[in-house]
């Protein structure tokens, strides 16, 4: 690579990266909105760009890693998740991946947080009241919410955001119940609890939230058995991927109240959710937003460009992925 690289990317990035790209790297101007697959390859072949960032707007399958330009030798994921990369298909061509782990973790950890304590306490209906000119007193027994204190958490996938999180739910009085392929050393349990068979986990929980990556394996894998194991009137979050749910079941499970409401950060058909879902006064939800602080989309930003700089050098990247 050259000594100032030549990079495209598919976003506008935070303002601190973008200054940072426009010292040390040579590239166009930020595009005024998310560039697609083919127009950013266009780019990057009329630039002759080493690198691309990229984002899950710009998606590259295995058919389109083969139309990856020539000169591409870095593409960095601006985002843990990679289910928008082939990464097999990429690296097959010779060009390395990249991600940005780590620097996500806290932030995802406090937006399932404030899923699970915003379902708890029905703030999408209490906002909706508010909005709609509130009016007069609430009785003592109407819209009463759940208390989180007191109760158990069950977290299924334990990476960093699933210890993330059970470090902050035991701030709130929890009990933290995991599910995970396997048990973590102690020092990584933050206090919770490893349940070896998810079905022995679900019953026992009155909050469940996801943590796991979306794959072929785990596709569908909350629906209608898997929500009725859980007790009546238990609270459902995901912050993970939306693939991971079968929205039928939880469409039914909400209205017929045997969930007490569901705290979602993602969805199958994002950015258009199930109309069904929206119609939910059950439902809170935000739309994919776990990294989206100013702190975490800049670290995420500059470890992209890390990665970049590193192959530049002539070294490997600073948080490679593999198939």
């Amino acid at each position: 690579m050259a000594a100032r690289p030549h990079i495209v990317r598919s976003v506008r990035l935070p303002e601190a990266v973008e200054a940072r790209i426009a010292a040390e790297f040579d590239a166009p101007p930020p595009p005024d909105k998310p560039l697609d697959t083919d127009t950013l390859f266009r780019l990057a072949e009329k630039t002759h760009a080493e690198a691309m960032l990229v984002t899950h707007h710009a998606a590259i399958n295995a058919e389109a890693a083969q139309r990856i330009p020539s000169t591409v030798k870095l593409v960095a994921t601006v985002s843990v998740g990679l289910d928008h990369l082939d990464v097999a298909a990429i690296t097959a061509r010779g060009i390395a991946v990249s991600n940005t782990p780590d620097v996500l973790t806290d932030c995802n950890a406090d937006l399932a947080m404030l899923l699970i304590l915003a379902t708890s306490r029905r703030a999408a209906e209490y906002t909706a009241l508010v909005r709609a000119g509130w009016g007069r007193d609430l009785g003592m027994d109407e819209m009463l919410g759940q208390r989180v204190s007191g109760k158990t958490l069950g977290i299924v996938g334990m990476g960093r955001i699933g210890q993330a999180v059970a470090r902050r739910a035991r701030g709130f009085g929890t009990t933290v119940l995991y599910n995970n392929r396997r048990r973590l050393s102690p020092e990584k349990e933050e206090g919770a609890t490893w349940v070896e068979h998810l079905d022995d986990m679900l019953p026992r929980c009155q909050i469940i939230s996801l943590h796991l990556p979306g794959s072929d394996d785990t596709d569908g894998m909350v629906d209608a058995a898997f929500l009725a194991k859980l007790p009546k009137g238990a609270i459902f979050v995901n912050a993970a991927r939306g693939r991971l749910v079968n929205e039928d079941a939880l469409i039914d499970a909400l209205r017929s109240g045997h969930l007490a409401g569901a705290g979602l950060d993602v969805c199958r058909n994002e950015p258009h959710p199930d109309p069904r879902l929206l119609e939910l006064p059950n439902l809170f939800m935000t739309p994919h937003v776990g990294s989206a602080t100013v702190e975490t989309r800049t670290d995420m930003g500059m470890l992209a460009l890390d990665n970049v700089a590193a192959v530049a050098a002539g070294k490997p990247p600073v948080t490679p992925v593999t198939a």
